[in-house]
């Protein structure tokens, strides 16, 4: 599977070849070969997502994949090797140069890179702040014609968005008007019985002059009088308490506003990473697709290496009983070689006879 699918808008910044290894992941302490022979390692750029990778292929295998990151380090353990860490990968990656110059260059390339990750994750986390404390000072920053709607709005608007609570606030509310409107009227009320007061006390004190005899039953009057505007005083204290009452409320339904803001906020932030969640989705399908076309190549290799498997063991049966007819004739050969030998040498004797006999003739 390639890792730079064609709707991808990575480019490659840098390209050199190198043997690549990864650590053993059981002794994590051995380097184990990952290409049979010298490959391709790139950098890579990806503009939308602002982020680098280092890939390799060895013909269809992927061997590196691996995210720069701030965190990462390139480190040079000999004149032509060099390795780094990929925790997401969860193992370490080598790759052993043919000279020390690449190497130099690969390892400069690297911490270039690094230090643009670095910049770039620096910049969204000052995006990302910005952004949150924009969103907090729109929330704290209520216009003062919002708040008062939100508080000392309709009877019509609090009906719609309060509920039982609101309707039983707006009822006590209607109930504090009420003793407000009464205990106004009864101020006055008041008001003028002191004034009539007054005026009976200054008739009093005429007709004190005229009659001390009747001075009891006018204080009489007035300690009434004076019991009544205490009542008064007190009922006037306990509406003012109903008031503050109403003023704290008030200032907790703005406290909510407040809030109800914020997680509106929130809310859309979840909704932008929703959307980006879903995105990722829909390339899943196309990879799966990738994935079974790879998998389909590595069942037929398989079967095609399974059928040189048993060509190779018909071979070698083959082989061997060509081994085991060559070691039959030979064994017959030096059989017929010995017969031969003993025919030539009765021959040679044969022949010294008639010589012998030839010459004593």
């Amino acid at each position: 599977i390639s890792p730079v699918p064609p709707y991808s808008r990575e480019q490659p910044i840098f390209t050199t070849r190198a043997h690549v290894f990864q650590i053993d992941p059981s002794t994590k302490k051995n380097w184990v070969p990952a290409s049979k022979q010298a490959v391709t390692v790139s950098y890579f750029y990806d503009s939308t997502r602002n982020s680098y990778r280092i890939i390799s292929v060895d013909g269809a295998k992927v061997i590196i994949n691996s995210t720069i990151t701030p965190n990462m380090t390139f480190t040079k353990t000999s004149q032509k090797f060099g390795q780094w860490a990929d925790s997401r990968a969860n193992t370490v990656f080598g790759l052993g140069f043919p000279s020390e110059q690449q190497l130099t260059k690969f390892a400069e390339k690297f911490q270039e890179v690094k230090e643009a990750a670095k910049l770039a994750r620096d910049r969204s986390q000052e995006k990302i702040e910005t952004s949150s404390n924009h969103s907090q000072e729109s929330g704290r920053e209520t216009p003062s014609s919002t708040r008062a709607s939100s508080v000392n709005g309709t009877d019509d608007e609090k009906a719609s968005h309060g509920g039982p609570a609101e309707a039983h606030l707006k009822s006590e509310n209607d109930k504090l008007k009420i003793a407000l409107a009464q205990s106004s009227s009864n101020v006055k009320k008041w008001e003028t019985e002191l004034q009539t007061l007054r005026e009976s006390n200054a008739r009093l004190t005429t007709a004190l002059q005229e009659s001390a005899a009747s001075i009891e039953h006018w204080k009489k009057q007035f300690s009434a009088c004076k019991e009544e505007n205490d009542q008064l005083r007190s009922k006037i204290e306990e509406l003012e308490e109903q008031c503050n009452e109403i003023n704290k409320e008030k200032e907790r339904n703005a406290q909510l506003s407040r809030r109800l803001q914020e997680l509106e906020t929130e809310l859309q932030d979840k909704e932008l990473e929703l959307e980006e969640l879903r995105k990722q989705g829909e390339i899943i399908p196309q990879l799966m697709s990738e994935c079974e076309s790879v998998s389909q190549q590595l069942q037929d290799a398989e079967k095609k290496n399974k059928d040189l498997e048993e060509k190779v063991r018909t071979l070698r049966t083959e082989v061997e009983e060509s081994k085991h007819r060559q070691t039959n004739l030979k064994t017959e050969l030096k059989n017929f070689l010995d017969v031969l030998d003993g025919k030539i040498d009765e021959l040679h004797d044969f022949r010294q006879g008639l010589s012998k006999l030839g010459a004593d003739n």
